[in-house]
């Protein structure tokens, strides 16, 4: 067969582009330059496992507590809550916690991550991943900064940093 008919494609199948997918849940999306877009509330569902989480990180005296609305940033979760422990065994306890109490709501978690280190454990409730981490890890990775929308974003762009400046 000549090179020529080789690339040639059957008049049926039209090729199309397509981009690779990224496994699993992995995908995100970019953050858009001029900010969010309007927001949807958020369902009484998420509202409700908010809360059992924030009580179950509270009854084990888990510290810095932090809730980050990640809706229209990633894919993975829409709010990520993101705490620390004062010690690995503390850190664990806490995650375990949050599993228990979460168990008993009636939403079992997909996964975790970690508890064997007890420095970071992950735990994913699908719309919801707590970050549980040992204050020097939690410096260390920043999650708060990677994921909270920079201030001249939430003030109306740049003309309100340089106002402020």
């Amino acid at each position: 067969m000549s090179t020529s008919a080789r690339k040639t494609r059957s008049p049926g199948k039209p090729k199309s582009p397509r981009k690779p997918k990224l496994p699993g849940r992995a995908r995100t999306r970019p953050a858009r330059a001029a900010g969010r877009t309007a927001r949807v509330p958020r369902s009484a569902a998420l509202v409700a496992l908010e809360k059992l989480a924030l009580k179950a990180l509270e009854d084990m005296k888990a510290v810095n507590i932090r809730l980050l609305d990640v809706r229209g940033l990633t894919d993975v979760a829409d709010t990520m809550i993101v705490a620390s422990g004062t010690s690995d065994r503390h850190v664990r306890a806490i995650a375990e916690n949050v599993i228990v109490e979460a168990k008993a709501a009636g939403r079992r978690p997909l996964g975790t991550e970690g508890r064997q280190d007890g420095e970071w454990v992950l735990v994913d409730l699908q719309d919801l991943l707590v970050h549980v981490m040992l204050p020097r890890v939690r410096e260390f990775y920043a999650l708060e900064q990677l994921w909270e929308v920079p201030r001249a974003q939430r003030h109306g762009g740049a003309s309100g940093a340089r106002a402020r400046a």
